[in-house]
C-alpha cells in the first residue's frame, strides 16, 4: 500500500524533531553536562572551582572548566542545573568485601563508587552478581605461608589470569621473596599491598610496595624483632596470650615520642608508600562510639551477615570483660598515640574500613573510618577527601578519584561542603558510577526487613 502525502510529511516532521534533538549547529550531542556547581578536585592542593562545568560520555570524563571562563559549553544530551551543590569524585573503600546485593547497595547509598574487594575465611564469598554495584578490584594474597619461589610466581600468575588486580603480599614473605615477588607483581600491573612480617616494613618500602594495611599491622617495625617474628609466625590467634596479643600489648604501652615509633614514622614519611589504618576495625571499642545500626543504610543489612556483628540494641560487642579491656586499650593508644604520629611526620593515607571483620559494615564503616582519620589521626578534611579519592589513583595508577578528563565517570552531586562538615560526605543529591546515575531511592527496595 502507498503511504499518503500526509503520512510522509508526518514522518519527514519527526525526523527533524529527532535530529534537532541530537545536534546543535554543527554539533552532536551526547553525554551528560553538569553545570553550575562548585567542583572539587582532591589532591595536595585542591583545586576548587565555584560556578563550573563537567562533562562527561559514557564512563569517561572529557573536559570541565569555570563557567565565567568557558565560551562554548559541550553540546550534551542531559543537562543537570547543579547551581548552589558541590561536585566531588566516588569514594572508594580500599579494604573490604562484597557479599550480596544488600551490601552493594549499601556500599552505593554511602557514595562509595569503588571498592577493593577481599573475600574468603571469616569475610565470606565474593558476590559477582550484584547490580548495580560499585567497581570491583579483587584482592588475593599470597604468601600466607611458608612456599618456594617457583610456587610463589606461579600463584601470583594465577591470580592475575583469573582478574584480580591487587596482591596482598603477606606475613610469610622472605625480603627476597618480596622483592621477588612485588617485581613479577608489577610487571603484570598489578597493585601491591603489604601485611608483612618476614620481612620488615622498611624492607617493604625499599621495595616499593604500594601500600600497607592495619595500623596493628604496619606498626610492627616498631617492636622487637624477636617480638615481630613471633607473630610472623602466628599472625592471627584471638588468644590473650599469643605472640600477637603480646605485641597488641606492647603497642598499648607505647608513649608520644618513643624513639623507635618516631623512627618508623620517618621511614613511612620518607617513603612513596601509603599506608591504610583500618581504625574502624576497632571503633566499637572505642568509649565514644555510635551504634552503627541506628544509621539509616543498616535498616537493609542483616546482622546474621556480618563478622561478629555490634549488638543492634547496645552498639557493642558481646565479649569478656577481659578481652574487651584489651581491645579498648589497643585502640585507644592506636587513637591518640600511634596513628597521629605517623600523620605528624607526614605519612600518606588511604581508606579501608575493613568490612566486615569485628563488626564493621558496607558503607557505614568506610564513614566511620574517613571519621577517625579526621578526629584521631588529625587529618584535615581535604586530606581525608585525598584518601579516599585521588590517593587511590596516586598510588595504584588507576583512573580513580578525580574529575579530570580521562578519569572514570565515578561522580557525587552533594548538597552541602564537603570541606566544612564530614557528615557533607553523605549529602548526596544525585551519583553516577560508569557515569550511569544510580537511583538511590531503589537501593532502599526489597531490604526493609531486616531489622
Amino acid at each position: 500500500m502507498r503511504q499518503s502525502s500526509y503520512s510522509k510529511l508526518l514522518l519527514l516532521s519527526l525526523s527533524l524533531t529527532i535530529l534537532s534533538c541530537s545536534t546543535i549547529g554543527d554539533k552532536k550531542a551526547s553525554g551528560t553536562l553538569i553545570t553550575g556547581a562548585t567542583l572539587i578536585n582532591p589532591g595536595t592542593n585542591t583545586e576548587i572551582i565555584e560556578s563550573s562545568y563537567l562533562y562527561f560520555a559514557d564512563n569517561e570524563i572529557i573536559s570541565y572548566g569555570s563557567m565565567a571562563e568557558t565560551t562554548n559549553l559541550p553540546v550534551a544530551v542531559e543537562v543537570i542545573d547543579a547551581r548552589g551543590k558541590y561536585l566531588i569524585p566516588g569514594l572508594t573503600d580500599g579494604f573490604a568485601t562484597l557479599n550480596n546485593q544488600a551490601y552493594a547497595n549499601a556500599y552505593l547509598l554511602k557514595g562509595i563508587t569503588t571498592v577493593i574487594e577481599v573475600d574468603g575465611y571469616r569475610r565470606g564469598p565474593y558476590y559477582p552478581n550484584a547490580n548495580p554495584a560499585p567497581d570491583i578490584y579483587r584482592l588475593e594474597g599470597v604468601g600466607e605461608e611458608p612456599a618456594s619461589d617457583d610456587d610463589l610466581i606461579a600463584k601470583v600468575d594465577s591470580i592475575h589470569q583469573v582478574g584480580y588486580k591487587v596482591l596482598l603480599m603477606m606475613y610469610s614473605l622472605t625480603p627476597e621473596q618480596t622483592k621477588l615477588v612485588y617485581d613479577h607483581a608489577k610487571s603484570l600491573g598489578l597493585a601491591t599491598i603489604g601485611e608483612l612480617g618476614m620481612t620488615t616494613y622498611k624492607e617493604g618500602m625499599e621495595i616499593g610496595l604500594d601500600a600497607f594495611v592495619h595500623t596493628t599491622r604496619y606498626s610492627l617495625d616498631v617492636a622487637p624483632r624477636d617480638m615481630a617474628d613471633a607473630v610472623a609466625h602466628a599472625p592471627f590467634s584471638n588468644n590473650l596470650n599469643s605472640p600477637k596479643w603480646t605485641y597488641y600489648k606492647y603497642l598499648t604501652q607505647l608513649e608520644e615520642g618513643n624513639t623507635a615509633l618516631l623512627e618508623h614514622a620517618k621511614n613511612l614519611a620518607a617513603s612513596n608508600s601509603y599506608i591504610m589504618p583500618t581504625m574502624s576495625l576497632s571503633y566499637l571499642d572505642l568509649p565514644e562510639a555510635q551504634n552503627p545500626w541506628d544509621d539509616p543504610v543498616a535498616k537493609i543489612l542483616n546482622p546474621e551477615d556480618i563478622n561478629r556483628p555490634a549488638d543492634p540494641t547496645t552498639g557493642k560487642h558481646s565479649i569478656g570483660a577481659e578481652e574487651q579491656e584489651a581491645y579498648s586499650n589497643l585502640i585507644a593508644n592506636e587513637t591518640t598515640v600511634i596513628e597521629p604520629t605517623y600523620y605528624q611526620a607526614g605519612a600518606k593515607y588511604l581508606s579501608g574500613s575493613a568490612t566486615d571483620v569485628w563488626g564493621t559494615m558496607p558503607g557505614i564503616s568506610l564513614h566511620t573510618e574517613l571519621m577517625l582519620l579526621h578526629t584521631k589521626a588529625g587529618l584535615s578534611l581535604e586530606q581525608v577527601l585525598a584518601a579516599t579519592t585521588v590517593n587511590f589513583s596516586n598510588a595504584f595508577g588507576w583512573k580513580v578519584g578525580q574529575l579530570k578528563p580521562g578519569f572514570e565517570a565515578d561522580i557525587l552531586i552533594l548538597d552541602k561542603n564537603p570541606l566544612e562538615d564530614l557528615a557533607n560526605f553523605t549529602a548526596i543529591s544525585q551519583m553516577f558510577n560508569n557515569g550511569i546515575e544510580i537511583n538511590r531511592d531503589s537501593l532502599f527496595l526489597n531490604y526493609a526487613n531486616h531489622e
